[in-house]
């Protein structure tokens, strides 16, 4: 029975030491609610960090921390004191942190505090691996982690790998100034299934990858190392029902079962009458808060609007946060300041605007806050998600309160009935606290109503179940396609057949097949290797060597006029039989280029990186050395004008590799091939391409051909190979290379 893996930086337990006794609480809230459900359902098991490091622990504390953590169902991955000064506190908070948040003034690119981050993912990985078989379920989260999807999956291909990046992903735009931006991607490339927050983010990813590794994007699937990766986004809730009984219960206590804090904001309201209000904010003390900016903003309120002091007070809870970092202790001491110059400027005998806290509060007081607050002010610059936001509806139990959003945090993205707004406008700010103020009860109960309907329905195990549930489909996709790796098994029966056989056809395309792509199409010209490897097979009396491809009958002369191949030109144009002569397969008309032809050229003028290929009978447009995402777009354009003007035509447009081809109808390699298979009686037939033109081929071999498609794409040929490298290999087998399994 297949098992459940988590993985995340931390296990879900505070552990406490007491000489050799060792005692485990479960934590609370965020990732650890959760995942709840799914590590405990069924066979589960959490890998992570156990928050002690192992250079400060005996030989017999290691033991009773290890026995403690199984006990939980979990397994510790092991780090030591410098491993998370550079790995945790280092490369994933003064580099990943702020580099995704938009921060890159504060971003901190250290050399060793990379390779410390990949030494650290590399023993996650082995420690996923320890624990694991090729039938386990495999969820890795966060920005700690972003190798080892990869890492897993090198060692176990089969293994089925989910990721989820809990902050945001950062624009192509800022994620090309990070040094390691190719190993990060890859390092994710290894999921079969990526989350994201949001779409935005989850667009942000899709364009790095396509702009930094080049790879193939359709819609919201990657075609990556022989597997098809799919992206997708889901954003994260809240235990719904925890936080609202929670404030049920709250609101139902007697007076003298209420907390300290309980009994000081009641008696706030009570003497400040009832057209007073309270603004809450809780964050963590992190720059990406914006917490500076929104003191700035409620001063400037206060200023714009007079009326209303003595009558708003803002709350602010901010929880300590990497305190040791020197970012963050500027950032408390600048807090300080502003909240103390702003209390000294406006403060009355009787009034203070802000009430300020700097200090982790239990969760019972946290529900004082959030049902006393009339509205709640959540406006960081930067933030994946923001689960406050979320936890402040949910204890709305009378259907009454607003709350104030920025629009940069994920959370904005599934809560329009919030009043949005954008944190770096303080014009825009004062008007929305004036407006939240004054705000009618109906129309706060309707907005409220609504959020809390669409949070409870998808709360945070609907989260969790729906990123399981997208996950184990993957499984069922992974083989969809007909075509099969070609491995040693199926080397052995082809080589078998090939040595048992009278007359053999190898039909091979060139580029993207042979020879790999160049921006430049005419410096592909075929390498020596290339040439032995030919004469080999041509050498053979058996053999009738076939080189069919999109390329013009001239170029190929040029190259192949000395060689004895048979050659099939400009997709099935001209052929070059075994005796040297050309022969012309199609009559074609070539007046429609002049119509055309300015058209492509438009297109070359505005998408830097492209230019047109004119061959005699066809038309190509390049664009592999451009934009891929502005490349993109101009091929949907360019295929919309086209295809308006080649219709009733008897022209089409062929999409290849980079490359959009205009040519006759009447032409494809598959009727070249097809004549090809009448004039002679094969016994043995091989046919290798790898882009839509030779799709025509595999379409007209017998089902006895072997047919090969390089590259893992849906494809008509039974059989695929990664790429030239495999190509070239592939091809020793028929001149005696021993198959190697």
């Amino acid at each position: 029975m297949s098992k459940t893996i988590i993985v995340s930086n931390r296990l879900p337990l505070k552990l406490s030491l007491d000489g050799d006794k060792i005692t485990a609480t479960p934590s609370v809230g965020g990732l650890a609610t959760g995942m709840k459900s799914v590590h405990t359902d069924g066979d589960s098991l959490w890998i992570g960090w156990s928050g002690l490091t192992d250079d400060t622990l005996t030989t017999t504390q290691k033991e009773k921390v290890a026995e403690k953590i199984r006990q939980e169902n979990c397994a510790a991955v092991a780090l030591t004191q410098q491993e998370v000064d550079d790995f945790y506190l280092g490369f994933s908070n003064k580099t990943l942190w702020p580099l995704f948040h938009y921060f890159l003034e504060y971003a901190k690119f250290e050399k060793d505090q990379w390779e410390t981050y990949q030494r650290v993912n590399e023993r996650f990985a082995k420690v996923i691996l320890e624990h694991t078989g090729e039938d386990d379920i495999i969820w890795v989260h966060d920005y700690q982690l972003l190798l080892v999807p990869q890492l897993v999956k090198e060692q176990r291909p089969k293994s089925t790998i989910g990721f989820f990046l809990h902050i945001p992903f950062p624009s192509f735009e800022i994620f090309r100034t990070f040094p390691w931006r190719e190993e990060v991607l890859q390092g994710m490339l290894g999921a079969d299934l990526l989350g994201f927050h949001t779409y935005d983010y989850e667009r942000h990813f899709l364009s790095s990858v396509k702009r930094i590794l080049r790879r193939e994007v359709s819609f919201n699937k990657i075609s990556y190392d022989n597997r098809e990766i799919k992206v997708d986004s889901f954003p994260m809730g809240i235990d719904y029902d925890k936080f609202y009984s929670s404030a049920k219960q709250h609101m139902d206590k007697s007076l003298e079962e209420r907390s300290e804090l309980q009994q000081r904001l009641d008696s706030h309201k009570e003497i400040s009458g009832d057209g007073s209000k309270l603004i809450l904010s809780i964050d963590r003390m992190d720059y990406t808060k914006g917490i500076p900016n929104r003191i700035r903003a409620f001063e400037y309120f206060l200023e714009k609007y007079p009326e209303y002091i003595e009558k708003v007070r803002l709350i602010m809870l901010a929880v300590p946060s990497r305190s040791e970092v020197s970012t963050y202790k500027k950032l408390k001491q600048e807090t300080d300041r502003l909240v103390g110059r702003i209390n000294g400027k406006f403060s009355t005998v009787s009034w203070t605007p802000i009430w300020y806290y700097y200090r982790s509060m239990p969760f019972d007081n946290l529900i004082d806050l959030y049902t006393s607050a009339d509205i709640a002010l959540i406006t960081p610059v930067r933030d994946g998600m923001n689960l406050v936001a979320k936890e402040y509806v949910a204890t709305r139990v009378n259907g009454d309160g607003v709350l104030i959003l920025s629009e940069m945090a994920g959370a904005s993205k599934e809560m329009n009935e919030a009043l949005l707004i954008n944190p770096n406008n303080f014009e825009e700010f004062a008007a929305t606290i004036k407006k939240a103020i004054e705000m009618p009860l109906e129309e706060q109960q309707s907005r409220i109503k609504i959020l809390q309907k669409r949070l409870s329905r998808y709360n945070v195990e609907r989260w969790a179940n729906e990123f399981m549930k997208s996950l184990k489909e993957t499984q069922q996709t992974k083989d969809i396609f007909v075509s099969k790796k070609m491995n040693a098994a199926i080397k052995q029966e082809m080589q078998a057949a090939y040595q048992n056989a009278n007359k053999r056809l190898l039909l091979l395309d060139y580029d993207g097949t042979l020879v790999g792509f160049k921006n430049n199409p005419k410096k592909a010209s075929p390498d020596e290797e290339l040439f032995t490897l030919l004469d080999q097979l041509q050498a053979e009396d058996k053999n009738d060597v076939v080189l069919i491809s999109g390329r013009d009958k001239e170029t190929f002369t040029e190259w192949y006029s000395h060689k004895d191949y048979g050659l099939i030109t400009d997709h099935g144009v001209w052929f070059r039989n075994f005796k040297q002569e050309w022969q012309q397969l199609e009559k074609l008309k070539t007046d429609w280029m002049e119509t055309i032809r300015p058209v492509i050229q438009t297109f070359v003028d505005r998408t830097p990186g492209t230019f047109i290929e004119k061959k005699k009978y066809s038309l190509a447009w390049h664009y592999r050395a451009a934009d891929p995402e502005l490349a993109e777009g101009r091929k949907v354009e360019l295929k919309t004008i086209l295809s308006n003007l080649i219709a009733n035509n008897n022209l089409s447009i062929l999409e290849g590799n980079k490359v959009l081809e205009i040519k006759n109808s009447s032409v494809n390699k598959g009727r070249a091939s097809a004549r090809l298979l009448a004039d002679r009686d094969y016994d043995f037939i091989f046919a290798i391409g790898d882009d839509w033109t030779d799709e025509y081929t595999f379409e007209e071999m017998p089902d006895s051909a072997y047919t090969v498609k390089v590259g893992y794409v849906k494809t008509a040929a039974k059989y695929y190979v990664k790429d030239t490298v495999d190509v070239r290999d592939l091809l020793q087998v028929f001149i005696g290379k021993n198959v190697v399994s």
